[in-house]
């Protein structure tokens, strides 16, 4: 029987990241409580899972589910992305800053033990040095970015004023089979897509635009190992992670040797091209490896061959 203790809420519970990790903590035994906006859940729901809707910003909504559920853990993986923020900054800042504020302080009212936040490089904004240490400046030169970069130093406050075990990693470009069509710099995770499907596809960057990459099942492997790590094997707030390099022309070589026909062009769009160009093509990731083990298990083409497989599945 599963105890109270154990319980472990995720917000963005039935998102892409969310339904994963979910799935993983289910697999231990643990309870999981998932927190979405209507309209995501699906028609199964598992033994000792329990499915909650409604909208991250509501704090009255949020502080109901935290003294009913009492979780020991809460996984806050709710975000807006970084196009969706850009068009709607007011909103983008309710979503992302400010439900994560009440959030924090929900959890140190309610002696939530362990907390965990999802964040991003685009927390660096442009990098100049390559490989990226971990203790490299954080700027950020969008919404989502800066948001991110509030919401570490929110964590990072509770944890040292009040205790709280704060937890947080930063992911570099995520490769997944899920990738919002709105995002554009999921470039990669589109193509093969259009690959499967026979159609053409246009890369928005040049051929030689390229990025820090990290499989989307080695995000759900090191999230669930991070947060099963002892609070004293910890050294740091937050964890950058890496896992390899990835360019444009690298993903359409990759896809072309299992696509003879993928027919593809680059017509660089200006900003998009920028932005990325400006992430580190590596991340010094050593703290995350040495303090708890973190190891990727996806190099790129183990990362292409399953993203083929699970969008034909």
């Amino acid at each position: 029987m599963i105890g109270r203790n154990s319980d472990i809420l995720i917000t963005g519970g039935n998102g892409n990241l969310g339904r994963l990790v979910a799935q993983k903590f289910l697999g231990q035994g643990r309870r999981v409580i998932k927190f979405d906006v209507p309209g995501t859940e699906s028609d199964h729901v598992q033994e000792n899972e329990v499915v909650v809707n409604g909208d991250v910003r509501d704090a009255q909504v949020l502080e109901d589910l935290i003294k009913k559920y009492k979780p020991d853990m809460i996984l806050h993986l709710a975000s807006l992305l970084s196009g969706s923020s850009e068009a709607d900054l007011s909103v983008a800042w309710d979503v992302n800053a400010t439900s994560s504020f009440n959030l924090l302080k929900l959890a140190h009212e309610n002696k939530v033990r362990q907390f965990f936040f999802a964040s991003t490089i685009a927390t660096y904004g442009a990098v100049e040095i390559d490989p990226m240490p971990g203790n490299y400046p954080q700027w950020p030169e969008n919404l989502y970015g800066v948001t991110k970069v509030a919401v570490e130093r929110l964590g990072v406050y509770f944890k040292r004023r009040h205790g709280l075990d704060f937890r947080c990693l930063r992911f570099p470009l995520v490769l997944s089979p899920y990738a919002p069509k709105t995002a554009v710099t999921a470039f990669p995770s589109h193509a093969i897509a259009a690959a499967i499907e026979g159609e053409s596809f246009v890369f928005p960057v040049s051929p030689q635009t390229g990025v820090s990459t990290i499989f989307l099942e080695d995000v759900v492997d090191g999230i669930v190992l991070y947060n099963q790590a002892s609070a004293e094997s910890l050294t740091q707030h937050v964890y950058n992670l890496d896992a390899y390099y990835l360019s444009a022309d690298l993903i359409a070589r990759e896809i072309s040797k299992r696509f003879a026909d993928f027919n593809y062009t680059f017509e660089l769009i200006k900003a998009v091209d920028q932005m990325i160009a400006g992430w580190p093509g590596e991340v010094n990731d050593h703290d995350a490896r040495a303090d708890w083990g973190w190891t990727p298990k996806f190099d790129l083409t183990r990362s292409v061959d399953r993203v083929i497989e699970l969008i034909k599945e």
